[in-house]
């Protein structure tokens, strides 16, 4: 049996070197909010040198040219909603046959009719960041007072309305351990799906501290440990999908991967904030990771048109300027090279998980200026690696 057939992974049905699962676009910079990890490091005031309204038609339009499964596109920023045609892209993108996302900030331009407008328009989710179980840590983040509450409001109206929520954390060693209160409060919230974003230190996000190597592997099992309260997915660290696999049949998980102190405290405070009741729903199946990465399966394009493998990784493969955004995904040396997991170095290079994990090349580029060096922030030693993390 091979380990392919073992593994707990969504693989996808259709070619990733030819057809992304989801693509991003930052439609603006603009944005009032002034965060701290932003990786935008976003303006006050729109660049007059965004897509236009009809470059944004054409791209959407060439994104609904794929067959179906057609790409799940979000459109992020800055904050969208700087962007006053918005909800006419929102419309033209649905007619068109795509689902469409929007990933706003929390501002005084993100009310109910805002929202209503939006999903009338046919946007089926709305994604908000949480990053602290309190004011004090979220505002923090946020660089402006009040946003916690805000962000709190426009939770429950999104879910009022009947639209898929989705909340998006970025963990730091300076929030690590609020996780399990934020996790008491997306359980509660009747979310779709918990993002996890681990710092990449691009953007504004270089003057935070990411968590190190044995952190994230820590963070990780935690993650695991409570899917089965809430859906989740880890951001930037493919081997979640290692761990996945991993774990996997394993009778006694903490024998086999001994927990350190951040798991065991993450563990202590579930236990008291979540615990095996307190209004809680039951368990449910985990939602299985999805096996894309940064370019393989995943694009996106910021507010000029330029396309990223990422948005956490600065190394642009082209230019919707130049040539359609499926040519550039099909086509571009650096997309290609990013698929071909025997280009990897390293420890990534010679890892038996190497195809349903890669690592995670934004932040392999921000700590080497190589995107495809080993992942620093992975702690697995593969067969014949020297240790040194």
């Amino acid at each position: 049996m091979t380990l392919q057939s073992l593994h707990p992974i969504r693989e996808l049905h259709h070619d990733l070197a030819t057809r992304p699962f989801i693509v991003i676009w930052e439609v603006t910079r603009a944005c009032q909010l002034a965060c701290q990890h932003c990786r935008a490091d976003a303006i006050p005031h729109r660049d007059p040198l965004e897509l236009s309204t009809d470059d944004g038609r054409r791209l959407l339009d060439d994104l609904a040219g794929y067959d179906a499964p057609r790409p799940m596109v979000v459109l992020t920023g800055g904050d969208p909603f700087e962007r006053p045609d918005l909800v006419e892209l929102v419309a033209h993108g649905t007619a068109a046959g795509l689902h469409i996302a929007v990933s706003p900030s929390v501002t005084p331009r993100l009310t109910r009719g805002s929202l209503a407008e939006l999903q009338l328009a046919g946007a089926k989710a709305v994604s908000l960041s949480l990053d602290g179980a309190t004011a004090a840590t979220h505002d923090g983040f946020r660089g402006i007072d009040g946003v916690f509450d805000a962000t709190v409001h426009a939770a429950r109206t999104v879910r009022e309305l009947g639209m898929r929520l989705q909340i998006n954390t970025t963990v730091t060693r300076d929030n690590v351990h609020e996780l399990p209160d934020i996790l008491a409060r997306v359980v509660l919230a009747d979310i779709a799906l918990w993002s996890v974003f681990f710092l990449v230190p691009t953007g504004r996000g270089g003057s935070l501290t990411p968590l190190g190597a044995h952190e994230v592997e820590e963070v990780l099992h935690w993650l695991h440990d409570i899917a089965p309260l809430v859906p989740v997915k880890a951001t930037e660290a493919p081997h979640f999908r290692r761990l996945a696999i991993q774990r996997r049949g394993v009778d006694d998980v903490d024998r086999a991967f001994p927990v350190g102190p951040l798991r065991s405290a993450l563990r202590t405070r579930t236990a008291e904030v979540v615990g095996t009741g307190g209004g809680s729903p039951g368990p449910r199946r985990p939602r299985p990771p999805i096996n894309v990465n940064a370019g393989r399966g995943f694009a996106f394009i910021d507010h000029r048109g330029s396309v990223y493998p990422s948005g956490f990784l600065p190394l642009v493969a082209g230019s919707l300027r130049d040539r359609p955004f499926s040519t550039i995904y099909t086509d571009s040396p650096l997309l290609r090279s990013l698929r071909d997991p025997a280009r990897l170095g390293g420890r990534c290079g010679i890892c038996e998980f190497a195809e349903v994990c890669g690592g995670s090349r934004s932040h392999a580029f921000a700590t080497t200026g190589d995107p495809l060096a080993e992942d620093p922030t992975c702690s697995y030693q593969p067969a014949g690696a020297s240790i040194r993390i």
